[in-house]
């Protein structure tokens, strides 16, 4: 009998315990093309996901909107967003944080021979802009007329809002003089010999501000995270060694070709360069202030509309790792 009862307690505890060790499965809702895609296919491929941290759920999203959708719904736990979008919702209650994922940001792209050189240039053109009028890149643009006195020039400008693939078939049939696009998008147009006057980091350079300030990150619940802080540490490392693999690994970046949407060589590397220069290097106290800095010029510039009303970033916006 008391080797019975020595047996079930051995059995019991290595129940618990294999109960304790099982892996967070972390609902991860991104764009089936986008570039977190290529990451997730590349850590997967390196088995980088099975470290005993956590376990990957992929959930597709139809667009950035939906992805906004799903992760306030509870359908998922991950999302990729912007910092604007989580200060604006944590003013309103939530507890959304953000971590870097991304430097890269969207540019300004004409034709090759355009007698575009500079914004002033845009004078009286007709300017695609992709993200509709609370697009960051294109307030930020604004931000500088106004810096330097220019107004009248940005006032003259013949605006377009549509959707990216939209607003580069109207740069390719020459209806619109220049694109204000996501990076991807001007990306695929420089292949094809188009040139890139300014992006949105040169941009946020223009009016003062030298660090490199993450456009794009991981979203999450704050709550979520410091309960699966162990899952969530081991998530991004392996974010982060599948971004270095894509961009230092032929081997790795030969893999998720097919996610790239084309086939033309030149445009896949273009596209890897300008993914690869959007890897972040630094991401401290100096960058969280730059990114106060630039929230506070967006508001001003947007009327509060993309910020709300209040006056700086709210506190907890960026998630914290126990590595800071």
């Amino acid at each position: 009998m008391k080797k019975q009862l020595h047996f079930l307690w051995l059995g019991l505890l290595f129940s618990l315990n294999s109960f304790a060790t099982e892996p967070v499965t972390i609902r991860l809702g991104i764009l089936e093309f986008g570039t977190a895609a290529w990451e997730v296919q590349t850590l997967q491929s390196a088995k980088l996901d099975e470290s005993g941290k956590f376990k990957l759920a992929i959930h597709p999203l139809a667009n950035p909107e939906a992805g906004k959708i799903a992760l306030q719904s509870g359908a998922v736990d991950i999302i990729v967003s912007d910092w604007i979008w989580v200060s604006k919702l944590r003013s309103m209650g939530a507890d959304y944080s953000f971590y870097p994922y991304s430097n890269v940001s969207g540019g300004l792209v004409v034709t090759e021979n355009s007698p575009i050189k500079t914004l002033n240039d845009l004078k009286d053109k007709r300017l695609g802009i992709a993200g509709g009028e609370l697009d960051k890149n294109g307030l930020l643009m604004q931000a500088v007329f106004q810096q330097q006195g220019n107004s009248e020039i940005a006032s003259s400008i013949e605006k377009v809002y549509g959707a990216p693939p939209l607003l580069n078939q109207q740069m390719l049939s020459n209806r619109l003089d220049a694109v204000m696009t996501y990076w991807h998008f001007a990306a695929k147009l420089e292949a094809q010999g188009y040139r890139q006057i300014i992006d949105g980091q040169a941009l946020i350079k223009t009016l003062g501000i030298e660090e490199e300030v993450p456009t794009l990150g991981y979203v999450f619940k704050q709550s979520w995270a410091e309960r699966h802080k162990q899952a969530l540490t081991g998530f991004l490392q392996a974010t982060r060694q599948a971004r270095a693999l894509l961009c230092e690994s032929d081997e790795a970046w030969q893999k998720i070709l097919p996610l790239t949407q084309t086939d033309d060589t030149h445009t896949q590397s273009v596209l890897r360069k300008r993914y690869c220069e959007g890897t972040v290097k630094r991401w401290g106290s100096h960058e969280k202030n730059a990114a106060n800095r630039i929230y506070r010029i967006l508001k001003t510039v947007s009327h509060n509309k993309l910020t709300g009303k209040d006056d700086n970033l709210q506190p907890g916006t960026f998630w914290v790792t126990d590595q800071e």
